[in-house]
């Protein structure tokens, strides 16, 4: 029996580093880029390898998933984009949560003033100005675009500005075009503006004027003999557990 241990200790000193546990590869939607981080950075306190983490919209980090890329595990701001990769079995279906939720809301730059109401018919293209641009993330494939459409449009005020919108590559980056001035207003995620110290709230759109906006997490399906890498489920559960959990609350986004 002794001899029996020690070969077993002598063997896992011998362990290769390849056989350790390696950090697991996140594609996340770029409003969770804050909340995420501190999520990694607690996860890794607690002697699991730190995630690497990938922000972008979630309609290009989906098309990178069905391009083959090396990944994990995938965060999207929608469930559209989810399900597009589930229809093509690139995600583990049984991995598939609800993370949190998050609102739109209306944006100036800080130091701005505008006092408009949003309601039905509201003068959104007055508030433009006389060439001023709505900035949103494209609303033609990113999800916080998609549910800014969607409002507008239920509200009756989407034609007044369709032809005057600044369309960016991602939630993030339409915030930085009022941020800097580029464009007078814009509509972003809730969670978004609290993490800019640059941009105002000017008001909440409600919740009945748009889609539910939910955040899926699932892991990536291997692919090509990858194997599944266990610190990406690991990681799955931290966010749905409590500790995670608190951490997405404390950057803004609601319970699923």
């Amino acid at each position: 029996m002794l001899r029996l241990l020690t070969a077993l200790i002598a063997l896992l000193a011998l362990t290769p580093p390849a056989l350790a546990a390696t950090a697991p590869t996140v594609l996340a939607a770029a409003s969770l880029q804050e909340a995420l981080t501190e999520a990694a950075d607690a996860f890794a306190r607690a002697r699991h390898p730190r995630p690497v983490l990938a922000f972008a919209a979630s309609s290009a980090l989906a098309r990178q998933v069905q391009a083959g890329a090396p990944a994990d595990m995938f965060v999207s701001a929608d469930e559209q984009w989810m399900d597009a990769l589930a229809a093509k079995r690139l995600i583990v279906a049984a991995s598939r949560r609800d993370l949190v939720t998050n609102a739109l809301v209306l944006i100036e730059p800080a130091a701005g003033s505008t006092r408009l109401a949003i309601a039905r018919g509201f003068p959104l293209a007055r508030a433009l100005g006389a060439s001023g641009r709505l900035a949103l993330a494209d609303p033609a494939a990113v999800p916080a675009g998609i549910y800014a459409k969607a409002a507008l449009t239920s509200l009756g005020v989407w034609p007044s500005v369709a032809g005057r919108i600044a369309a960016a590559e991602n939630v993030r980056a339409a915030m930085a075009l009022v941020e800097h001035g580029q464009a007078p207003l814009g509509i972003v995620y809730a969670t978004d503006a609290l993490a800019s110290a640059k941009v105002r709230v000017v008001a909440r759109f409600p919740s009945a004027s748009h889609p539910r906006i939910v955040y899926p997490v699932a892991l990536i399906a291997p692919i090509n003999g990858r194997a599944a890498n266990p610190e990406a489920e690991a990681f799955r559960r931290f966010l749905l557990g409590r500790e995670g959990q608190a951490i997405l609350r404390r950057h803004g986004f609601g319970p699923a």
